[in-house]
């Protein structure tokens, strides 16, 4: 099976590249919220690891346990494309969700300006905005920091369909070493596909000074997690 193997082990990089680049899903909601957030480099390519590891473990428990029980690829597809509609959804509650926090956000820290008097009835005027003194508040309170978990889950429910095909073939050949390679080299191509593609594009956002839009940032975020779910669900992205 050694020719075999290694056209299954070609067939499982290219296709762990390729579903993980064509997927927006699979990296932009770690860019944006990066950027809006201020995440430290570390932080997120952390989070996206962490992330990667639930996304593809759980097609791999998925497929392993179908392979032990015998069922057949048509019902893993079948469950692997019921996974996929609840991650879109659930993908999309949490960008309209976000993006309704951000414009919350965004008017509460909206430049206006405070008038003061001081003796001799001398007055002055500065713009001013709530954000830096309330930042502490907002964090703790207003704000749970509950966005990693919120992208874990979402990633464990987003299913990887292209492996189960990929695994029934050495499962069929009672093959368990060709299984298990098969699935660290997609599992693998995978992660490194999203942290690569991650701290590429993060770099990038990180360099362009957008000042005006900073006050904003959360709401673009959710903004742009909102159309990542939207083209799963109605484009099959």
């Amino acid at each position: 099976m050694n020719d075999n193997l290694n056209a299954l082990i070609i067939t499982a990089a290219s296709i762990g590249f390729f579903h993980t680049l064509l997927g927006p899903d699979h990296y932009l909601p770690f860019v944006m919220i990066s950027w809006a957030r201020k995440w430290s480099g570390l932080k997120t390519m952390l989070i996206t690891f962490l992330c990667g590891i639930g996304h593809v473990g759980s097609s791999v428990a998925i497929g392993l346990v179908g392979v032990a029980m015998g069922i057949v690829v048509g019902k893993l597809e079948f469950l692997e494309s019921v996974r996929s509609q609840l991650a879109a959804w659930l993908l999309i509650g949490f960008g309209l969700a976000y993006l309704a926090w951000g414009l919350r956000q965004a008017y509460r820290n909206r430049p206006h300006k405070h008038l003061h008097f001081h003796n001799h009835q001398t007055k002055h005027e500065h713009d001013h905005n709530h954000h830096k003194e309330h930042l502490h508040i907002h964090g703790r309170a207003g704000d749970p920091n509950v966005t990693p978990w919120v992208l874990f889950i979402i990633f464990v429910f987003g299913p990887c369909e292209p492996l189960i095909p990929i695994l029934m073939y050495p499962a069929a050949q009672n093959s368990v070493s060709g299984m298990l390679i098969v699935t660290a080299v997609f599992a693998a191509t995978t992660i490194a596909t999203m942290l690569a593609v991650v701290a590429m594009a993060r770099r990038g956002f990180h360099l362009i000074e957008l000042p005006r839009l900073q006050r904003f940032s959360h709401a673009i975020a959710g903004a742009t997690i909102l159309l990542c779910g939207l083209a799963i669900q109605f484009l099959g992205i």
